[in-house]
């Protein structure tokens, strides 16, 4: 009984320290890297607040009758937000300053996933791509293309975006059954 408790111990002891040197290992390298925080895309307002009702004025005796050929007004559209869309807060005046040129991002849906891209006048950026359950994901890029599939079984949906120094061009197939 007695040499199994020396055993236990000392397998206790050299488990322990080896731990506390790998950590302090890992955790020196850890804490002399520097990582990079994500880049946030901006993303276009909406505009939060509904402009002023206006009502015509009342006309007057005095004025002559709208004529036939003229249309008549129409209502201002109602420039309401979409369901499901969030309002963003004003940029700052250090982010209003900023020289770079504004940036849209496009979702694709497709069989299998989803596909986020930042497209700029002259290039496109993978933002996230998304595959549902059960579906896998690839993703492929070169200097001017990106291509991102999502597959199960025997279909594959794609994802391909193209640009040459020209705006990007976007397409989206899907192979098999």
């Amino acid at each position: 009984m007695r040499s199994g408790l020396v055993q236990l111990g000392a397998w206790t002891a050299a488990t322990g320290a080896a731990v506390a040197l790998s950590w302090l290992g890992v955790h020196a390298v850890l804490v002399d890297t520097v990582f990079e925080q994500p880049v946030a895309v901006q993303l276009p307002s909406v505009a939060s607040t509904k402009p002023a009702e206006t009502t015509p004025p009342a006309a007057s005796p005095q004025d002559p009758p709208p004529s036939a050929a003229a249309p008549p007004p129409s209502p201002t559209p109602d420039p309401s937000p979409t369901p499901g869309a969030t309002t963003t807060s004003r940029p700052t005046s250090a982010a209003r300053k900023s020289t770079a040129p504004p940036s849209t991002v496009h979702s694709y849906p497709v069989l299998g996933g989803r596909v986020a891209l930042d497209q700029r006048p002259t290039e496109a950026r993978l933002v996230s791509a998304v595959p549902e359950p059960g579906w896998s994901m690839q993703v492929w890029h070169g200097e001017q293309w990106l291509r991102v599939d999502f597959s199960k079984d025997d279909r594959v949906s794609s994802v391909s975006v193209s640009w040459n120094g020209t705006e990007p061009v976007v397409q989206t197939y899907v192979i098999g059954n």
